[in-house]
């Protein structure tokens, strides 16, 4: 380690201008391919390699695109009034016109059974044409009278029956209806539209020909003339928001960085002294903070862009949110490399050396610890590569790679030009020595020096009290609530994400939600006769789950799902006279029952074929052959289950039981059901995850210590107030009510990498002023004095700039905001509190035993730890 310090400072006294050189070079080419990165949306990059996403990929390889219809829903409301009435009528007409007439109407799809625009007054309009009736011959008591006839089932209408078990469920939770007095009332009703597949090459081109002909018909629903709010929602409209996502998050991060640019300029302000120039002093501020910031960002471009050629190499699978924060550990990890490297390049010419002999001895000092800093959180990092997260392994991948980039320019491109810019003013005479001696004498360094009391006289007490809060901490850990919603990552002003809220609060969830059921033979599990029986009993069975919609019928109950059971029955369900000649015939030859059964042994790959050949385009949704074989099935479900999803889950396995004991799979899948997944893996990974890092780090500093000067106990004093930054934070978001999600994942990530080094710097600071002290005290106030005063500054600037994003309107960066100012602001407590009592017991109890202290580096003089 002390080679590798040695070697980048000789290189950059000797050749400040080809380190320059270079350090740009580097930054250009690599900083280029930082523009290709795109940010992964939605459940991408989060859901871990199992059954459920790749059964998602399958379904799109075998049943292409037109394997899941959309649902789009528009809201009629009239909060706190009342929505079954003319004005309501008029409205719900309205809006279903509007969208017929829009660019989305050409895409409507309409069924026997169900009509492609169908709205929560749909009845009372049909029973309106069959009785010749107009709007203007309507009353709001005529409304309620059709309507409250439709929902009790002895009214004439025209309507088909299946239509009717929609209509309770199409008005909001709070329907009201008396069957005596013909009078119902509710605040809000609900417009559907079952829209297919948008023309285009490729998925992504026709979800974006959707969302902008979605988003058209959203602006002519606005211009509809009336006094009741309107509200559409779909998830390709609900994905708008992520331009607005992109947008904020390049708000605050320039905030933020505009906001440690000043605080920086404060802890890198050089009073002049008596003698000294102001224009002098304000110059090499400004320098040191902008070299600051520029090596920041340099070190973020580079990261960036490796990490595109990562993930087009495979190494990484995607940008995603939690990879937005190494920007965040590197602004704060860069911040802290800076000060120190700057506060003791200041001591040191202040001392009287020259600049070539302090920037070398700047970096073979502080070097070490930064070194042994960066290996530690890189190796603590790198254990991610094991989550079974993808997002929190690009995390881990992408952090080692960042903080490596930022030790390298710190070590070499920040002395380069500082080496640079200080000769030029050490010819002229102009290098303001004066003013650098009194570095160390400004207000923060002092009052840092005065905590070193604690340590002195307080250390037991001071240690009891860290731990007592690491105990609540830890319990508050054992309490987090583990949550993950894609909407977190759009912003709580948008009207969709209120709509969608509406859409939970009012309509139990809405009917835009859809979960597939992926059935799949193999070699060993035909889908056989007996096959067949199990999925039209599963299919039966569906009808029994919670969150599965059910749609009523005379000839009994039936899922709201489109399945290859579904279309057999609609394609025989007029009689011979009007069935498919070919599925007929099928039929017949399989013994097909009334229930959709077929006999003991009988070959169903002619039924389904004979299925395929009589409706084409329904059946490619739902029937997959390889070849001569049937291959796959699928049931897309309209589901209600929200996020809370889990019990859903549970449910479908049970009804698809017997499928799968007959060695058939049957999967189930959706959006929610991956984000569920998620949201286990977090929970069952992030204790594991948790112990391996601070492990792994601790054992780095153990060995770091022990080959230095034989001190191993040294590295475990050294990440033992880091293991208890973590509980602290986490007790924190306990108590603030954060919870555990994909962003706040990265927490023991943060805490350790930001803590780490803290430590560290303390640590080696104190051997360095033990051997030069021969009282412990003086060595203490003098760490305080230099190292701590420079933590202090490095974390107080971090944290003023990164407190910004709590003012963020989106959720994760709020938490972000408030995990990261927990964190650095822990993170220094536990340097110049903890670790100090910890350092002062430690070396008192060498005293005792007649050792010498603990500064020493001659292994010879230590007989026991």
């Amino acid at each position: 380690m002390k080679t590798v310090v040695n070697a980048l400072a000789a290189i950059t006294r000797r050749a400040p201008w080809a380190v320059v050189a270079a350090s740009l070079v580097v930054t250009a080419v690599l900083g280029s391919f930082a523009g290709q990165v795109e940010i992964a949306q939605g459940n991408e990059g989060f859901a871990p390699e199992g059954v459920e996403i790749s059964a998602q990929e399958r379904i799109a390889d075998k049943f292409g695109d037109e394997s899941s219809e959309t649902t789009l829903q528009v809201i009629v409301r009239d909060q706190g009034g009342d929505v079954i009435t003319v004005e309501g009528l008029e409205a719900a007409m309205a809006v279903a016109g509007t969208i017929r007439a829009s660019e989305v109407g050409a895409q409507i799809i309409d069924t026997p059974e169900r009509p492609g625009v169908f709205h929560y007054l749909t009845t009372v309009e049909q029973a309106m044409a069959a009785q010749g009736l107009t709007l203007s011959d309507m009353t709001d008591e005529m409304v309620k009278a059709l309507y409250v006839e439709a929902i009790d089932g002895d009214g004439e209408l025209d309507a088909p029956p299946e239509q009717v078990s929609f209509l309770s469920r199409l008005a909001s939770e709070d329907l009201a209806m008396t069957t005596d007095a013909n009078t119902a009332t509710a605040s809000a009703g609900m417009v559907l539209a079952f829209v297919g597949t948008f023309p285009g090459e490729g998925a992504e081109e026709s979800f974006n020909s959707q969302v902008e002909a979605e988003q058209g018909m959203a602006v002519d629903l606005a211009d509809i003339d009336t006094a009741l709010e309107v509200r559409p929602f779909s998830f390709g409209l609900l994905l708008t928001g992520v331009d607005d996502f992109t947008e904020e998050v390049g708000q605050l991060f320039s905030t933020a960085f505009l906001v440690i640019l000043v605080i920086l300029a404060s802890v890198y302000w050089l009073s002049p002294g008596k003698d000294g120039s102001w224009f002098s002093s304000a110059r090499r501020t400004i320098t040191d903070v902008l070299l600051t910031l520029l090596t920041i960002v340099m070190a973020i471009g580079i990261m960036q862009g490796t990490g595109y050629l990562l993930e087009q190499a495979g190494v990484i699978d995607a940008f995603s949110a939690p990879t937005q924060i190494v920007p965040i550990l590197l602004i704060g990890l860069g911040v802290d490399y800076a000060i120190h490297l700057t506060s003791r390049y200041r001591e040191i010419v202040g001392s009287g050396r020259t600049v070539d002999g302090a920037m070398t001895g700047a970096v073979t000092s502080v070097g070490i610890a930064l070194a042994l800093a960066t290996i530690t959180t890189v190796i603590g990092f790198l254990t991610n590569v094991f989550n079974p997260v993808p997002a929190l392994k690009d995390f881990g991948i992408l952090a080692a790679v960042g903080i490596v980039v930022a030790f390298l320019l710190m070590l070499t491109f920040v002395p380069a030009v500082r080496i640079l810019l200080d000769r030029r003013a050490e010819r002229k005479g102009a290098l303001p020595v004066a003013a650098l001696e009194g570095h160390g004498d400004r207000t923060l360094p002092r009052v840092m020096e005065k905590l070193a009391l604690l340590a002195e006289h307080a250390a037991i007490p001071t240690l009891i009290i860290a731990l007592l809060l690491g105990g609540a901490g830890f319990w508050g850990f054992t309490q987090l609530e583990t949550r993950f919603s894609f909407t977190d990552f759009l912003p709580d002003d948008s009207e969709y994400v209120e709509t969608l809220t509406v859409l939970a609060d009012d309509f139990g969830g809405g009917f835009g939600e859809q979960t597939q059921v992926l059935v799949e033979a193999s070699a060993d599990a035909p889908i056989d006769a007996e096959a067949h029986n199990a999925l039209v009993a599963a299919n039966q069975a569906l009808t029994n789950v919670d969150d599965v919609q059910v749609i009523e019928t005379p000839q009994g109950s039936f899922p709201n799902a489109t399945s290859p059971i579904a279309l057999l029955g609609q394609l025989l369900q007029d009689g011979p006279a009007s069935s498919p000649p070919e599925v007929l015939a099928a039929a017949q030859e399989v013994g097909l029952g009334p229930d959709l059964t077929v006999a003991a042994g009988a070959d169903v790959t002619p039924l389904y074929r004979a299925v395929v050949e009589a409706a084409p385009d329904q059946a490619a949704s739902v029937v997959s052959f390889e070849g001569d074989e049937l291959d796959a099935l699928l049931w897309a479900i309209t589901t209600t289950a929200g996020e809370t999803v889990g019990d859903l889950r549970t449910d479908l396995d049970e009804a698809f039981a017997p499928v799968n004991d007959l060695g058939v799979s049957a999967i189930d899948t959706s959006d929610n059901i991956i984000g569920d997944v998620v949201v286990n893996e977090l929970t069952s990974s992030q204790s594991a995850s948790l112990f391996i890092t601070i492990a792994v780090a601790a054992l780095v500093l153990v060995i770091s210590f022990f080959l230095e000067s034989r001190r191993w106990a040294l590295g475990l004093l050294t990440i033992a107030p880091v293991a208890l930054v973590v509980l602290w934070t986490y007790g924190l978001m306990f108590a603030t009510g954060i919870p555990f999600g994909p962003v706040t994942a990265t927490i023991a990530a943060l805490a350790i990498g930001i803590g780490v080094p803290f430590t560290i710097h303390i640590a080696r600071r104190f051997q360095e002023d033990r051997r030069a002290h021969a009282d412990m005290d003086e060595a203490m106030r003098s760490t305080m004095r230099h190292t701590g005063g420079a933590l202090a500054g490095s974390a107080f600037t971090t944290m003023a700039g990164f407190g910004v994003l709590i003012t963020s309107s989106l959720t994760p960066f709020r938490q972000m905001g408030q995990v990261t100012v927990y964190a650095i602001g822990l993170s220094l407590i536990a340097a110049v509190l903890v670790l100090p009592s910890m350092l002062a017991l430690w070396d008192g109890y060498h005293r005792r035993r007649g050792d010498e202290r603990i500064g020493s580096e001659d292994p010879g003089l230590i007989t026991t730890h």
